[in-house]
């Protein structure tokens, strides 16, 4: 059972439709780590030009459904209530499997480090049980 659901991820973070890419957050630890879920449909918009006949979901949005879910991580944090974690860079971004149409794409970060407002999480997308994409992303607090 989902500890939020899209509608309470809104009260957390700002993204809205198109671009919030997560529908439930299924476990979370406040400011640690939390694990969400994206059921990825032959609707999303990116998938008319990517690709025609081929749809696959763009590598650089599982990246950032990854980072939302971070955010909801760190911003669970009673002092970041009500903030915004802005993308601060990507490193060691692997991508290692395609994620299609029908997919239930399973995205869990965990905050490695953090000092003040600056903090790095470790991601990891799977589908399956497989990992489809991982990544170290930082973010910034602001």
């Amino acid at each position: 059972m989902a500890i939020y659901t899209a509608q309470e991820i809104m009260d957390i973070i700002p993204h809205r439709y198109p671009f919030l890419l997560i529908d439930t957050i299924e476990e979370l630890e406040e400011g640690v780590r939390a694990l969400g879920k994206k059921c990825v449909s032959v609707n999303e918009p990116y998938f008319q030009g990517h690709f025609p006949g081929n749809p696959v979901m763009p590598g650089v949005l599982i990246l950032e459904a990854l980072a939302q879910v971070g955010a909801v991580a760190i911003l669970s944090r009673p002092e970041w209530k009500g903030k915004t974690a802005y993308f601060a860079g990507i490193e060691k971004a692997k991508f290692r499997s395609k994620v299609f149409p029908g997919d239930v794409l399973m995205l869990e970060t965990e905050i490695i480090k953090t000092k003040g407002p600056i903090g790095v999480g470790r991601a990891k997308a799977y589908v399956n049980g497989k990992t489809a994409a991982e990544a170290e992303l930082t973010f910034a607090v602001g």
